[in-house]
């Protein structure tokens, strides 16, 4: 019942009164919270939507996992349970190694590497969604990721035997290389997975970190800006094939103004966030040892990342070079 009910919300077909015009009304869901800048964006995108549509097409933001829970969301939409969501690319590693290109660390470390990454990574990853009936809208990244500890780190050795915040196989596998125990827990419940001391340390973003107000619940932020991981917005193909062209058209150009401004929206963040966390906790200089030990897992995991990808990971590799 609670799949039908979703799948008729996504499809549902409402007369306004004042207007007599048609009206389509969609369910979008997203794991992260209304004040993640993700969220704003989408939120954004939606109105424009709304907007160029003139109310022919109503988007509704399902925030915080309300709707499903984020290993829910790809899937939900691919079946139609829900015609619209927005995903982690890189926790679809499993499904295709492709889309954790922006995982592995160290490959690019800015925006401007991360944005020549996407470029490269974008017509592979939009193959392998089509493969499931599912169509990208647009993607954009979170700030560089960094290590929150409740202890000064020296070298990669002070990270053996934490339990580590992870979030998908890629961030698990780095922990694994640097011999702590990989915890998984969604963005929304860090800062209990702290205070019952499920997790001693996560990688995650200064956006994240400073959302969740990482300081009360550890002492130090290593900004490492160590990869720059990519959220997608996807929609159904048969979902979007069935709307008039018009609005069709209104929602690319929406997406492609949505991606601009989440990028520009993240590097705004990235500068900000990390500004906030130096008021309320120790910002480190990132060790020359812990980078080296850094660099050493980033290059396994890289060379492991292409062997499974085959002749297309040079590809993205050459992009970023």
């Amino acid at each position: 019942m609670k799949t039908l009910r979703y799948l008729a919300a996504a499809t549902a077909v409402a007369l306004i009164p004042a207007t007599g015009m048609a009206q389509t009304k969609w369910d979008m869901a997203t794991p992260y919270p209304d004040g993640e800048f993700h969220t704003q964006n989408i939120m954004q995108f939606a109105e424009d939507v709304s907007t160029a549509t003139n109310g022919g097409l109503d988007i509704t933001i399902h925030s915080g996992a309300s709707l499903f829970k984020h290993p829910e969301i790809k899937r939900s939409v691919q079946n139609m349970f829900v015609p619209m969501g927005e995903v982690l690319m890189a926790n679809l590693f499993n499904e295709d190694p492709i889309f954790g290109a922006d995982n592995i660390p160290f490959i690019a470390t800015t925006y401007e590497s991360a944005k020549a990454l996407w470029d490269a990574q974008r017509p592979l990853v939009e193959a392998k969604l089509a493969e499931d009936g599912i169509r990208l809208l647009y993607a954009v990244p979170w700030p560089g990721q960094g290590f929150y500890t409740n202890k000064e780190l020296t070298s990669g050795a002070d990270l053996s035997g934490m339990r580590f915040r992870t979030y998908n196989a890629t961030t698990a596998r780095m922990a694994e290389l640097l011999e702590a125990a990989p915890t998984t827990i969604e963005a929304v419940e860090i800062p209990q997975a702290f205070s019952t001391g499920i997790v001693d340390a996560m990688v995650t973003s200064g956006a994240t970190g400073a959302r969740t107000k990482a300081w009360d619940f550890t002492t130090d932020f290593y900004d490492l800006q160590a990869w720059l991981p990519k959220n997608m917005i996807i929609v159904n193909e048969s979902a979007f094939s069935g709307l008039p062209e018009d609005q069709q058209q209104a929602m690319l150009d929406a997406a492609a103004t949505a991606e601009t401004r989440g990028w520009e929206m993240s590097a705004e963040v990235a500068a900000s966030s990390v500004a906030e966390l130096g008021e309320n906790m120790a910002v480190r200089e990132v060790p020359e040892a812990l980078v080296k030990d850094l660099s050493v897992v980033g290059e396994t995991m890289a060379n492991e990342w292409a062997e499974s990808v085959g002749p297309d990971a040079q590809i993205i590799l050459d992009a970023v070079k």
